[in-house]
């Protein structure tokens, strides 16, 4: 995905962002979404694209059924975000995990030892 640099795009990702954590707050009653935390979002260069990154903790059962969760739930999450927000397109939804953090920590063995 090329991702783009532009204000437009980053004030977009950071709007979705704060709607997306709003929802998991609020809203979203599904107990595998819980401490779920959003920590980025990512548009694409048309923005017909946002790549949505979480962070969670859990085992990998654990981490599969948040990813499983919110693939089922994206349609919902972008229903709402477009009666929340005011945009012309909204963009597709993709959720990802975020593992900076855990890199950062334990180094590139994070994925091969967890």
């Amino acid at each position: 995905m090329k991702t783009s640099d532009s204000r437009r795009a980053m004030r977009i990702g950071d709007q979705i962002m704060r709607e997306i954590s709003m929802l998991l707050l609020e809203e979203i009653q599904n107990p595998h979404l819980e401490l779920v935390t959003i920590s980025g979002v990512r548009m694409n260069k048309d923005l017909r694209l946002a790549e949505i990154f979480y962070t969670a903790s859990g085992d990998e059962q654990r981490l599969e059924e948040i990813q499983k969760n919110f693939d089922i739930s994206k349609n919902y999450f972008r229903q709402a975000l477009s009666k929340r927000l005011q945009m012309r397109y909204m963009p597709d939804l993709r959720f990802a995990r975020d593992t900076f953090l855990e890199e950062v920590l334990y180094g590139s063995t994070a994925k091969t030892n967890s």
